[in-house]
């Protein structure tokens, strides 16, 4: 499994949906493009009822991947495929919950990856069965090409059609390991930073992580449910032989390691968070101790000043040179300010 292949850690957010709920696919003017992947290789083709048409005839096992499709492209899917409208009406709805839905002669399937664009998650909608694989997207995946590079350079017959899908799956669920990867350094620099010199800057910068981070952990946890309940024999996928299995425990197993990775920058964020808090404490505490003593130097200072302005007999009658008023008045404040200084310094408060 590739786990160190590069990622980008975006700033953004997906924001929420409006109280209409998520819009429908437009419908568009231009000509819908698919990759059919089947015996002889992968090619790219119009997304067309004669050509899906073509493919059902065809009797062999294919792959089409949609991406971006429109309103059109999802009566392609209601009509000439026949799915249930049940499951075409969910996956023209995208921001789906991760699940296995089974169905007459097909599985529905949404499941979720990690990717470098601006909502920072990539859903795929796949319609699954024993004659073809139909995956519907939004956002580009680079998995998806390098496996239609792979099935490109074949020349024969597809493998088993399961293990096509968990390759599909595997490369969704493994791309959530190179971002975690940065949310790993990238906590280390800050929780550095952060000793060094505190600033919001940063603060802002552990919110937004932590929003990343409940996002994806939204999508795993239903999808980890999802393929525990494969493995437990409560949903069923059509032609998958015992020997598969394993590899979908294999998935599992990945999906049990990012969520607990989940939890653990979580936590860790949460640490960072409150050494940053700490730090801005003491920050403040110092000012505060130094502003204090500045506060009681000028005190008795102030009280000194206070009284040698007063009019006192005999401090009008003895103090007429300058020589005296430097000693008595200016030496007096000093001698103090020297010794709150000394007493200062015993105590260790600066």
């Amino acid at each position: 499994m590739v786990e160190d292949s590069p990622a980008v850690l975006l700033e953004s957010t997906p924001e929420a949906e409006g109280a209409e709920g998520p819009r429908p696919p437009p419908r568009r003017s231009g000509v819908t493009t698919c990759h059919v992947i089947q015996h002889g290789g992968s090619a790219e083709v119009e997304f067309s009822r004669e050509k899906v048409e073509g493919l059902l005839s065809g009797g062999g096992f294919f792959w089409l991947d949609l991406d971006q499709p429109d309103a059109g492209d999802f009566e392609i899917l209601r009509e000439v495929f026949k799915f249930h409208p049940l499951a075409v009406e969910d996956s023209e709805q995208f921001d789906q919950r991760a699940k296995f839905e089974g169905y007459d002669d097909f599985v529905f399937i949404v499941v979720y990856g990690a990717t470098d664009d601006g909502d920072r998650l990539v859903e795929v909608h796949c319609f699954y069965s024993e004659r073809f694989l139909v995956t519907v997207h939004r956002d580009d995946f680079p998995a998806f090409a390098e496996i239609r590079r792979r099935y490109q350079q074949r020349e024969t017959t597809l493998e088993q059609p399961s293990l096509l899908l968990y390759r599909i799956i595997d490369g969704l669920v493994d791309s959530f390991f190179p971002v975690l990867a940065e949310f790993d350094d990238r906590i280390d620099e800050l929780e550095d930073e952060i000793f060094l010199k505190a600033s919001d800057a940063q603060l802002q910068e552990i919110f937004r992580m932590k929003r990343l981070l409940v996002g994806m952990r939204k999508a795993v946890t239903p999808q980890r449910d999802a393929l525990a309940a494969l493995m437990g024999g409560v949903a069923e996928l059509p032609g998958l032989a015992e020997a598969d299995e394993r590899y979908f425990r294999d998935v599992y197993d990945h999906l049990i390691r990012i969520s607990d990775l989940i939890d653990s920058y979580r936590d860790l964020l949460t640490s960072a968070m409150d050494v940053y808090l700490s730090t801005v404490s003491n920050r403040l505490n110092s000012v505060m101790k130094q502003l204090a003593v500045i506060a009681t130097i000028f005190l008795p200072l102030s009280w000194l000043t206070g009284f040698f302005g007063q009019n006192f007999g005999w401090l009008v009658g003895e103090i007429g040179r300058w020589q005296t008023f430097v000693g008595v008045g200016v030496g007096t404040e000093l001698l103090t300010l020297l010794l709150l200084l000394a007493f200062f310094k015993r105590r260790g408060w600066f």
